[in-house]
């Protein structure tokens, strides 16, 4: 569906495309800034909390599971309030997670920073909407340009997330305390931007439809292949949740953990400005394929070595792997639902990848503990195969399809 077609939006909405595609970006970007330093500290509290180091990442699969758990109920939300609203509504369970991880950490209860954890979650879950926003907003031949530059907004995130946390993981006594708390910040500004932003609202019509069956929608071979470019997310999160951990068992200070996680993030939204341009060029599945196996090359590196250097290459290659998968599987997605749909689709589909995350980042944290760095890796080798093989059949099937 595009703007013009729907009576809810004003003539001019097209005309001020690209500056609601820059306030949405905005929001990205602070909602990144959280997510990094959640992913850069959260393992880390997680440590220092928990009586069983193998339990140290458990905060984070709590993360995923507050996700899990909010992914579909939040976009029946703002199916039924609105994107606006609904979006807004997840800033302030941000706030609120912020409150509770602070607290916990003053308490040094482990539990309560799970609890704070997974209502960080719900707010992630709101948060993976920003670009379905975009999307949805869009012409069809601007969805992947669309996606792509609000997923840019990311950018910022891997700067802006990591270098706060430096300065605030010791500002307040005990650790960790004032970078939990400097999170408020990102939530209010994001808050502020969403006021200025013109999302468009579902009509009548599409709130009152059901469309057709899940099942019915879920056996679509896109469908299939865009859940499993999630298996990239899944990936994504059982080497990036060990690494801050691999590296401080192998000596390397939290300076470097951040510095790592830094250009992480910034490889995982960098790659957006063009994106678009190059599934546009190649095709999506061409980009989801290249994705892949950039994954398998982070890997490869990871294998070599535990210094730094190791730990940054394998970590920017993992982070380029995952833009590719994402934003791929994002437009993929949309061929898949009519508009009706959208929000049950939209909401499954982030159910199964908070679903791949949890699992992932659970059990990463007992390999990365039990096994150690190399193990996590090999552990990861099976999952990259399983999505090259699967995005190969369906660019297989669409030649056999187009030759019939």
């Amino acid at each position: 569906m595009n703007a013009s077609s729907n009576p809810a939006v004003p003539g001019v909405w097209r005309d001020g495309t690209h500056r609601n595609i820059g306030l949405l970006a905005g929001c990205q970007a602070m909602q990144l800034s959280t997510n990094a330093t959640l992913i850069a500290i959260n393992g880390l509290a997680g440590l220092a909390l928990a009586s069983n180091k193998a339990l140290a990442t458990l905060p984070v699969s709590f993360w995923v599971v507050g996700g899990m758990l909010a992914t579909l109920p939040a976009s029946l939300h703002m199916k039924r309030v609105g994107r606006q609203r609904g979006l807004i509504h997840g800033s302030l369970i941000g706030i609120a997670g912020a409150l509770v991880s602070a607290a916990a950490i003053g308490l040094h209860s482990f539990w309560l920073l799970c609890f704070g954890a997974l209502i960080f979650g719900a707010q992630n879950a709101v948060g993976q909407y920003y670009r379905f926003a975009a999307a949805d907003s869009a012409t069809a031949d601007y969805k992947s340009t669309a996606i792509s530059l609000v997923l840019a907004g990311g950018l910022v995130g891997g700067i802006l997330g990591p270098g706060t946390s430096r300065f605030a993981v010791d500002l307040l006594a005990p650790k960790f305390m004032g970078a939990y708390l400097a999170l408020i910040a990102f939530a209010l500004i994001a808050i502020v931007l969403l006021r200025f932003a013109r999302i468009p609202n579902p009509t009548a019509e599409e709130r009152a439809a059901t469309g057709r069956p899940i099942a019915e929608i879920a056996v679509q071979p896109k469908f299939i292949v865009a859940v499993l470019a999630g298996a990239g997310y899944g990936v994504m999160y059982f080497l990036m949740t060990s690494a801050p951990i691999a590296m401080d068992f192998c000596g390397h200070p939290y300076g470097d953990a951040a510095f790592v996680v830094s250009w992480h993030v910034i490889a995982m939204f960098a790659p957006s400005f063009l994106a678009g341009a190059l599934i546009k060029r190649f095709g999506v599945l061409g980009v989801m394929q290249a994705g892949a196996l950039v994954n398998v090359a982070s890997i490869g590196i990871a294998l070599t070595g535990v210094g730094v250097a190791q730990f940054w290459w394998s970590l920017v290659l993992l982070g380029v792997g995952w833009n590719f998968l994402y934003i791929g599987g994002t437009t993929l997605l949309t061929e898949t639902y009519r508009p009706e749909e959208r929000a049950k689709v939209q909401g499954a589909n982030d159910f199964l990848i908070f679903a791949m995350m949890a699992i992932s980042s659970f059990s990463s944290g007992l390999i990365v503990t039990g096994a150690g760095w190399e193990a996590v890796n090999l552990s990861a080798l099976p999952m990259v195969t399983v999505l090259i093989v699967a995005v190969a059949w369906l660019a297989l099937r669409g030649r056999r399809t187009a030759l019939a």
